[in-house]
């Protein structure tokens, strides 16, 4: 049988123990309390210019990880570059760019349903094929649009076009050299993406094209078939040295790359030019 001092005792311990446990409770739910508080500052835009960063920040989440996106740009900037050739006129070229950014934007959308679907569900779903296939069928819906536009905007002039295409473009030297430009800039991309991509380690330590370079040479280039100005000749190219030579004695790129890379695009303008005319 409990003594009477050593029941008193128990009782005492129990009370300790209970106000001990709820001080733990209390704790958690304002430990828990403090972090739905971070989760909200972290998620809320408490300042005029987040929300561009955030759209910013889910643009180049989708630029740098969606192959998809990456693709569909790098066919408008071709097919942007291929409609400057056929005289659009202004309703006809926003009609078009409309277009275009409506492919992209799906194409965002789509990506946000995916990844939110995969957020909450690990399992197949018979409702998440159903969101993630809607979102695609978006996809497709803007791409058929895409044809049906492109259609009707350059039938007529591919069909009439013929020799006036190149002449079009021989007769319009700054239309020309905007191209030769925008095309070159895209070969060096590729060739540098070509350098730096982990299929290829050792040709990344050894050898990477300076961008900068080849397109400072390539403008040169153009300078140097479009004006006789002796002067102008001198100051392009001293100007395109001046971009090599930076890059050198910022330790980015080697003299062999600098070398590469002049000669990449002034050989690309050459052979450009030479097509063209």
């Amino acid at each position: 049988m409990i003594k009477e001092p050593e029941k008193q005792e128990n009782q005492k311990q129990e009370r300790n123990s209970q106000k001990q446990n709820g001080e733990k409770q209390n704790c958690q739910k304002q430990e828990n309390k403090n972090e739905e508080n971070q989760k909200d500052e972290r998620i809320g835009n408490h300042k005029i210019l987040d929300p561009w960063k955030n759209a910013f920040n889910g643009i180049i989440y989708a630029t740098t990880t969606q192959s998809n996106i990456k693709k569909q740009l790098i066919i408008a900037v071709i097919v942007v570059i291929i409609s400057l050739f056929f005289n659009l006129n202004r309703a006809e070229f926003l009609c078009f760019l409309f277009t275009i950014v409506l492919i992209i934007f799906a194409e965002m959308v789509n990506t946000a349903i995916e990844t939110v679907v995969d957020l909450y569900i690990d399992v197949y779903h018979p409702k998440a094929k159903i969101a993630k296939d809607v979102a695609a069928g978006g996809v497709v819906i803007t791409t058929i649009n895409a044809l049906i536009v492109a259609y009707f905007l350059f039938f007529d002039k591919i069909a009439d076009i013929g020799l006036n295409f190149i002449k079009n473009v021989t007769s319009t030297p700054s239309h020309l050299a905007f191209a030769v430009i925008t095309i070159t800039a895209i070969a060096i991309l590729a060739v540098i993406a070509y350098a730096k991509s982990n299929k290829h380690k050792g040709l990344n330590q050894k050898f990477v094209p300076s961008g900068y370079t080849t397109i400072s040479f390539a403008a040169n280039t153009i300078i140097w078939l479009l004006t006789d100005n002796f002067v102008i000749l001198i100051l392009s190219l001293i100007s395109s040295i001046f971009v090599a030579e930076g890059r050198i004695e910022a330790k980015e790129h080697k003299l062999s790359e600098i070398i590469f890379s002049a000669a990449f695009g002034t050989l690309m303008v050459l052979a450009l030019y030479g097509i063209a005319f």
